[in-house]
């Protein structure tokens, strides 16, 4: 990762133009009134969906550079494969991917498996194995592509993300004709949108420049941008466009569902029945609709609502840590208001929060969130305490109750779990008060978290000396107004 400071390398999803962006508005004012004056009857079974393709980036570049919340990376099934997607994953994320690859022991065709990001912009890589194309087993290499990126979105779902970077998954390597997956992977993601379009807000497709054209080619007939583009696609889509889910559909395989099997549909008594069960796909169970899950969640509406909460939360907290891995945070990492120092007695991370450090008036206090969660997003994994110094802060310092609030509500639930201790140095009878209202009105499980300190020996009874770096104005505080035997402690010469 760049070091804060540093113009960052990595690409910001957010600013990148969407598939719907791309289309000339002039091309829509002038012929979108014509087609719906047409009322054009045939519709594409991929039809216009302004929501859809809102979602949609094609991007020509290196899905190693994107801060979505997860980026695709394909490879073998050792997970050990060298072609420049993975080489240029493996360069950016650093050496502790390879460690945490060799855990996996491999992934089967198909299968999607996840890692942390590591030093990428991405806080999650979802690797994945193409098949290797041979025309006579077609239909197996269809199949297994479309479960790479079929798995790969239904993981994404599972761990709440709000974004997936894909590469181009079937590799030169694997011989797979780059038009006939593209067909793969287009439909793919578009039936998935279709159903769980709420779970992703973002979908980028990053191409290489030979992999563009095609891309361009063929985005319009999956994800047509007016009536018009849809109307024109239409011809042009294959004879095989899978089934609901833009799986592959092989004829011969299609079974016939009957409710009463062994018997002889000629022995059935209801000729209508007889009729509807004649072809592939009108029983529920054959087109995989879900009824049960329907009922299900009818039934499980309040745990339902709960776990959506959570995801939608999960899903904000990761769109602010995308952000944070690719904003320029120098000017607030030269603050030096918050740092990791030593452990406490108990072997717990220390973080330090220097009051006085904050000019509140002066900074952009959503950059100052988005340094706390850059810095705290890996601390806060485990259990950790807070140090906060009051000492000699003014009303410029003072962190406004709403900013606070925010915080709060944006952070993972790793952050709460994990804080085991607040040591509150040097606080007045004003901000003990304010403290009070806050944990008791605004958040909670906070207030039996904090511990007021009034003095380092306080403090060190907790926290030995050598595992804290102390500002000098705070020794020296401490020193005039409860004696001068720390006044002797050696202070970080970094600050």
């Amino acid at each position: 990762m760049d070091p804060l400071g540093a113009p960052s390398q990595f690409v910001d999803v957010d600013n990148l133009p969407g598939w719907s962006d791309a289309y000339e508005a002039k091309q829509l004012d002038c012929h979108q009134s014509s087609v719906e004056k047409a009322q054009v009857h045939v519709r594409s079974p991929f039809t216009y969906r302004k929501d859809i393709n809102e979602k949609i980036i094609l991007w020509k570049g290196d899905v190693a550079l994107l801060n979505c919340t997860a980026i695709v990376n394909t490879s073998n099934e050792t997970l050990t494969d060298k072609n420049p997607v993975s080489e240029s994953i493996f360069m950016h994320a650093g050496p502790d991917l390879k460690d945490e690859l060799q855990k996996l022991k491999g992934c089967r065709t198909g299968e999607a498996k996840l890692t942390k990001g590591f030093h990428l912009a991405a806080r999650f890589i979802i690797h994945t194995v193409g098949p290797k194309y041979k025309s006579r087993y077609r239909t197996a290499a269809e199949s297994s592509l479309y479960s790479c990126y079929r798995n790969v979105l239904q993981l994404a779902k599972e761990q709440a993300m709000c974004s997936v970077g894909f590469c181009v998954i079937n590799t030169l390597k694997r011989c797979y004709p780059l038009e006939d997956a593209t067909h793969i992977a287009l439909r793919t993601v578009r039936r998935f949108l279709e159903v769980h379009g709420e779970t992703l807000e973002k979908v980028v497709f990053a191409v290489s420049e030979l992999e563009e054209a095609t891309y361009q080619k063929l985005l319009p007939l999956y994800f047509p941008r007016s009536l018009e583009e849809e109307a024109q696609s239409l011809p042009y889509l294959p004879a095989d466009i899978g089934n609901a889910e833009g799986e592959p559909v092989v004829p011969e395989r299609q079974i016939r569902i009957t409710e009463k099997p062994g018997i002889p549909d000629d022995a059935s008594d209801e000729e209508g029945l007889e009729a509807d069960l004649a072809f592939i796909g009108s029983h529920a169970f054959a087109r995989m609709e879900g009824d049960v899950d329907k009922q299900r969640r009818l039934i499980l509406q309040g745990q339902l609502s709960e776990a959506a909460l959570q995801k939608q939360h999960q899903r904000n907290y990761n769109r602010w840590l995308c952000q944070a891995r690719a904003e320029d945070l120098s000017d607030i990492a030269s603050l030096k208001a918050l740092y990791q120092t030593g452990v406490d007695n108990c072997g717990r991370t220390v973080m330090v929060v220097v009051g006085r450090n904050i000019p509140v008036t002066l900074i952009d206090m959503e950059k100052a969130l988005l340094y706390f969660i850059h810095v705290m997003d890996h601390i806060a994994v485990k259990e950790y305490v807070l140090v906060y110094f009051h000492t000699l802060t003014n009303d410029y310092n003072q962190l406004d109750s709403n900013f606070l609030k925010k915080l709060y509500d944006v952070v993972d639930a790793k952050y709460k779990r994990n804080l085991k201790a607040l040591y509150f140095v040097h606080p007045t009878f004003r901000s003990k008060v304010s403290a009070w209202f806050f944990t008791t009105f605004t958040v909670s499980g906070l207030k039996e978290k904090i511990h007021y300190v009034e003095s380092l020996q306080q403090l060190f009874t907790a926290i030995p000396p050598e595992q804290i770096d102390l500002p000098p104005f705070v020794l020296e505080y401490d020193a005039r107004e409860n004696g001068p035997y720390y006044s002797s402690y050696p202070p970080s010469p970094d600050l």
